[in-house]
């Protein structure tokens, strides 16, 4: 998926985004991911899409429950939903286990099935908290066993701050998928991030008989070959 913000300051956001989302379409068949904290720029956004969008992003939060949730329903959207309420990042795992029952439960009161949730268990860099990748790891594998929904994160969240950051980031995410993260916030153009994620998928038995693992590696061969 791509995620298509606009949140620039002091323009009109909500414009933008509708005309980033068409502009888009007209470009790929790639689904859309629509970012905003603007429920007016949501709303626009959505309106602009035809298909079935992700929504980028509700917390736990009363009032943002009660104002991007039937957004979502209207537009027979999908949404990621982000286990911090008005106190702020949870700093342990089970609260954050706890808030993700929250917004499942909100969500099914507004008519939005589990598989239309996305949970983000919030990773945090190890820059500000040497052990915050665990907290976030311990966490998507509560969420796992808990609630058995589908997860993503910031992945380069893990690194701010930090030198050789690509190394990290792509060491952080196979492990999450261990644990059980079945997607990720993260660039697709950096090598190796991809191809840590590409064996992360073999080893974990994601990639049955390495099929996909084998063609990359051939088509780079013949890449190669046709540089030389």
């Amino acid at each position: 998926m791509l995620d298509v913000n606009m949140g620039v300051p002091l323009t009109d956001e909500a414009d933008l985004l509708s005309r980033a989302v068409k502009l888009l379409q007209a470009m790929t068949d790639l689904p859309l991911c629509i970012d905003s904290s603007v429920a007016e720029a949501l709303e626009a956004g959505l309106s602009a899409y035809e298909g079935k969008a992700l929504v980028n992003s509700v917390t736990a939060e009363d009032d943002r429950l009660e104002l991007i949730l039937p957004l979502v329903k209207r537009h027979d959207a999908a949404v990621i939903g982000l286990p911090n309420d008005e106190t702020g990042i949870p700093a342990t795992a089970q609260e954050r286990v706890e808030l993700t029952g929250k917004l499942l439960l909100a969500a099914e009161r507004h008519g939005i099935p589990a598989e239309d949730v996305v949970i983000d268990p919030l990773a945090m860099t190890v820059g500000a908290d040497s052990d915050a990748v665990n907290i976030t790891l311990e966490a998507i594998e509560r969420i796992r066993d808990t609630y058995g929904v589908n997860m993503t994160c910031g992945a380069s969240n893990v690194s701010f701050g930090l030198p050789n950051r690509h190394a990290l980031n792509a060491t952080f995410l196979p492990v999450a998928a261990s644990h059980g993260l079945t997607s990720a916030v993260m660039d697709a153009r950096t090598p190796a991030i991809v191809e840590a994620v590409r064996a992360g998928d073999l080893l974990l038995g994601k990639d049955p008989w390495g099929g996909a693992w084998i063609a990359e590696f051939r088509r780079r061969q013949q890449e190669r070959a046709g540089g030389a």
